[in-house]
């Protein structure tokens, strides 16, 4: 079943809307919950066939250091924290904002990795 962003078909006093086609402009879509794994990606053509490239899956971070100036292709071993939802962490869920353990030390994810195809973090100070 497809999610649709239009409005309800009942109206508030119960009775009901006159029936509408299902238009391209109204597709939703559901959370790509990015995990830790094998990297594995989706391709999605949007609305004027906009192409978003979609992580479902990903085992290596882009991370920026900011005593050497460089970037670094690390790979991410386990998911510390994640304040968008706690129980993330249990489900290794990567999102904005989450705190990830690499080889060099602690990261925080400053990409979208459901919206971008990427994940790219910043070294954290202890």
């Amino acid at each position: 079943m497809a999610v649709s962003q239009f409005r309800s078909k009942k109206k508030a006093s119960g009775g009901r809307y006159k029936y509408r086609v299902k238009k391209k402009k109204n597709i939703g879509n559901l959370p790509t919950f990015t995990k830790l794994g094998k990297r594995k990606t989706k391709l999605v053509i949007g609305k004027s066939n906009s192409i978003k490239n979609k992580l479902l899956s990903e085992e290596m971070a882009n991370v920026y250091d900011f005593k050497t100036k460089k970037y670094y292709k690390l790979k991410i071993l386990n998911i510390i924290e994640n304040k968008a939802n706690r129980h993330f962490v249990r489900r290794n869920i990567i999102t904005k904002g989450s705190i990830i353990k690499t080889e060099k030390g602690n990261a925080k994810i400053v990409s979208r990795p459901g919206q971008q195809g990427s994940i790219n973090a910043v070294l954290v100070e202890k």
